[in-house]
């Protein structure tokens, strides 16, 4: 059984939405601390409405926060609690990917998901096993899970953007290039941006190239 998010949402600024953007924040954070990103894009976006949910587990190195699944390296679990986790969650976000799509009324090619960090890791995880592609996966500063399994996975393949800061601490730099390769590898239509100087975060250039993408697809 799939647990419930909670969530935070801005409807479309036209007042009829013909495509929704659901942001995946990181971990430790939860849904409204990528929400405020709505007020660049939104106009930009007129006809797009804008979701973002809180992870379904509070997050043991932040209790102010979420998790989407837990990080051994960080909270000592183990690595199959970490699988478990990330399993559950998928499935959880996948139901509510489907519950806002059906109160939008629209359908799966009109949704992108925007992720950060850990919201990235699980975007790009969930969204090739979809059974019908969505419009885009827009990923800042994350890392692509399990590689060697995509090409073998991959239901569908949705277009990615890939961006990432040069001096990030955090998540580093490289796994840009690898989730990259992974994704060409089994087919899939990639794009990254290098935001320079940036360190874990978003980036404005970033978020200007995440709305070209956004309008390119949603538009």
């Amino acid at each position: 059984m799939t647990r419930r998010l909670n969530a935070k949402s801005r409807p479309a600024r036209s007042g009829k939405a013909t495509s929704v953007v659901v942001f995946v924040h990181g971990y430790g954070a939860d849904g409204g601390d990528l929400l405020g990103l709505a007020d660049p894009l939104a106009p930009h976006l007129p006809n797009t409405a804008f979701h973002a949910p809180d992870a379904p587990e509070r997050c043991s190195g932040n209790p102010f926060g979420f998790q989407w699944f837990p990080i051994p390296w960080l909270d000592g679990s183990s690595e199959a609690e970490a699988a478990a986790g990330l399993q559950a969650a998928s499935d959880d976000l996948n139901a509510y990917l489907d519950d806002v799509l059906a109160h939008e009324g629209l359908t799966p090619d009109r949704l992108a998901l925007v992720g950060f960090s850990q919201g990235s890791m699980i975007s790009l995880q969930i969204a090739p096993r979809r059974a019908r592609a969505i419009a885009g996966v827009v990923a800042f500063s994350g890392r692509l899970l399990r590689p060697e399994a995509l090409a073998a996975e991959a239901v569908v393949k949705p277009p990615v953007l890939l961006l990432h800061g040069d001096a990030d601490p955090v998540v580093p730099f490289a796994d840009m290039g690898l989730a990259g390769d992974a994704l060409v590898s089994a087919g899939f239509e990639v794009y990254a941006h290098v935001m320079k100087g940036t360190e874990h975060g978003i980036a404005p250039d970033g978020l200007s190239a995440a709305l070209g993408f956004l309008r390119e697809r949603l538009y």
